[in-house]
């Protein structure tokens, strides 16, 4: 499987490109609708589908205008723990920061241990609640881990925006101490790291 980090600007969430034999996956669609189509292109592939980490606005901000693109809509995936953000603006958090996006809902819930299909492989899903209640990181086996804002390379996400909890997201971050140090993070905000190195910084 491949990882693709697409540019983005704005909140400086990263979007990411997940492919393997013709076939990708869109997490956390928040760069442009024309980088995104732009990095389908390039890559000749097929869109399967979109998953998102979690379901706060700056993760979703093309999220309507790419499930819709071509003849075909895309399934687009997120945690039941976050089911009914993408519609309001509070639970989003849009509306607290001075604005007021609403998306149509996801079209599947996912639990803990759920994989999700790209050509002939997998991504597993790995409940992280704390940021949110349905926060997730996905496994993409030897390619990494995304652990949207679960964990960035010198940090960890907030937790005083809807459905957080501190006492939730410390228990997931031991979680993720219990895996291989050496996998490689790729995660919502800011540059890459090891899952080692990244704890080490938050003292787990």
């Amino acid at each position: 499987m491949r990882i693709d980090r697409i540019e983005t600007s704005g909140f400086s969430s990263n979007c990411y490109l997940l492919c393997s034999d013709g076939e990708a996956l869109i997490v956390d669609p928040s760069a442009s609708p024309d980088r995104i189509d732009s990095a389908l292109k390039s890559q000749n592939v097929r869109l399967a589908g979109i998953v998102l980490t979690h379901g706060h606005f700056d993760h979703l901000l093309s999220l309507d205008r790419i499930r819709k693109q071509g003849q075909t809509r895309v399934p687009v995936y997120l945690h039941e723990g976050d089911a009914g953000f993408l519609p309001d603006p509070i639970r989003n958090a849009s509306g607290l920061f001075g604005t007021e996006f609403r998306f149509e809902a996801e079209d599947v819930n996912l639990r803990d241990g759920d994989r999700i299909p790209v050509g002939k492989e997998w991504i597993a899903v790995r409940s992280t609640p704390g940021h949110t209640k349905g926060s997730v990181c996905l496994d993409c086996g030897t390619a990494g881990m995304l652990t949207g804002d679960t964990l960035f390379a010198e940090g960890y996400g907030r937790y005083d925006l809807p459905g957080g909890d501190r006492e939730q997201l410390f228990r997931s971050l031991k979680g993720l101490a219990a895996l291989d140090p050496e996998t490689k993070i790729e995660p919502g905000h800011g540059p890459s790291s090891t899952l080692g190195a990244a704890l080490r910084r938050i003292g787990i």
